[in-house]
């Protein structure tokens, strides 16, 4: 396949007004900070919910059955232009299988974290999804996150570039940006959900996992094959991943693992759950210059 004809299939261009739908595919959330993001898309958009998705069982927006059929409606739904997820935590996992059979209608989905299963299953299908902040958190972010959002969903121009703050191994690579969630990522190592990263620029992110976590979850990707598979690693942010009293630091565990790889990497993007989380179209075409820390992208995630 050449450069010029995009792997993936962008989504229809939202305009201001559109209606769209919010899913809670994964954990309960604070209804606070739900309502602080639901107003932030409802100035731009016109946005629904079922009720049933302020529910929980345990550790979960709901049973396993809820949030299955509220996402099934959601995707396939033809009258909503995007899906915007509440929250992340766990659970989107669990619905994996259910959505083997179901029809997707042509929009974007918009989550991180848990929701990168999801975002998983989308690109096997062949479909840019966004990376970006779910609505508990897009409400304490600051505005520029959603504007950035926004531009990404209604604009057919590609996005902006993003910098990093480290380079870990110099380079540069080019490829459809896929990945997330380190943690997620594992999981999905084995199972039929895992979109395929031959060529692929694979972007990793984490909270709370420490050091030797992160180097038992990285070492799995690279015994798995992953590292020789793809072309280049954007590392965004690792919130919470520091060991108590340790003579090492995160960063200090992933720049040595990095430069194992041998692959182009820079680090600091800001992605993830910190207090920066920019919006990125997973499935389309980026270059990574890792020694100027820069992510370009060069396909519009919108038609």
């Amino acid at each position: 396949m050449s450069a010029a004809t995009p792997r993936y299939r962008a989504f229809p261009a939202l305009r201001p007004g559109d209606p769209v739908t919010v899913v809670a595919p994964a954990s309960p959330f604070d209804r606070a900070s739900f309502e602080a993001g639901l107003e932030v898309i409802g100035r731009r958009y016109r946005a629904h919910y079922d009720p049933g998705l302020l529910t929980r069982h345990r550790y979960l927006a709901g049973s396993d059955a809820r949030r299955l059929d509220e996402l099934r409606r959601g995707l396939a739904d033809t009258g909503s232009r995007a899906l915007f997820c509440a929250r992340g935590g766990y659970g989107m996992m669990r619905l994996l299988a259910g959505l083997e059979d179901t029809t997707l209608a042509a929009k974007p989905v918009v989550g991180f974290s848990d929701i990168v299963a999801l975002h998983q299953l989308l690109q096997r299908r062949g479909l840019v999804s966004i990376h970006g902040p779910v609505l508990t958190q897009l409400g304490r972010l600051d505005a520029s996150a959603a504007t950035r959002l926004f531009e990404l969903l209604e604009s057919t121009a590609p996005a902006a570039a993003l910098t990093g703050t480290e380079t870990y191994v110099e380079g540069t690579a080019e490829g459809p940006l896929l990945g997330g969630n380190l943690a997620v990522l594992t999981r999905l190592l084995g199972t039929p959900y895992l979109a395929p990263l031959e060529g692929a620029v694979l972007l990793l992110e984490d909270v709370g996992e420490r050091p030797y976590r992160l180097d038992r979850m990285w070492t799995h990707l690279a015994l798995a094959g992953v590292f020789r598979q793809v072309r280049g690693i954007v590392l965004g942010e690792f919130i919470g991943c520091e060991e108590k009293s340790a003579d090492f630091s995160s960063a200090e565990v992933l720049r040595e693992l990095a430069a194992d790889t041998g692959l182009p990497c820079a680090a600091g993007f800001p992605l993830g759950h910190g207090e920066r989380n920019e919006a990125v179209p997973l499935g389309t075409r980026v270059r990574l210059d890792a020694g100027s820390r820069r992510l370009t992208f060069l396909e519009s995630a919108a038609r």
